[in-house]
């Protein structure tokens, strides 16, 4: 028996405002099934002593520590900057502000 009628695609279609033809209708019930077999069967292999994963290879971090390091002076900072104003890099305005 299947688990997607063809109704229950027509109903889905209806909700969604999605026009299809008899045989769109019956296609889209036979892939549908598929797909709940499909899933049926994943099911059947993950058994009480197979554990839930969302990858397929333990993940770990990577990130190392945040530890503060050489930092450069405020005038190293501005030293290459084509303007500056009152130990700021100075930009063109984009926004008209009054």
């Amino acid at each position: 028996m299947s688990a997607i009628t063809r109704e229950q695609v027509a109903h889905l279609a209806k909700l969604a405002h999605i026009e299809m033809t008899e045989e769109e209708l019956a296609a889209m019930a036979g892939e549908l099934d598929l797909v709940v077999d499909s899933v049926a069967s994943v099911s059947e292999a993950a058994g009480p002593d197979v554990p839930a994963t969302s990858h397929p290879i333990p993940l770990h971090n990577v990130f190392r520590e945040d530890v503060v390091g050489p930092t450069l002076t405020a005038e190293e900072a501005l030293g290459g900057a084509p303007d500056r104003a009152e130990g700021k890099f100075k930009v063109p305005a984009i926004l008209d502000e009054e």
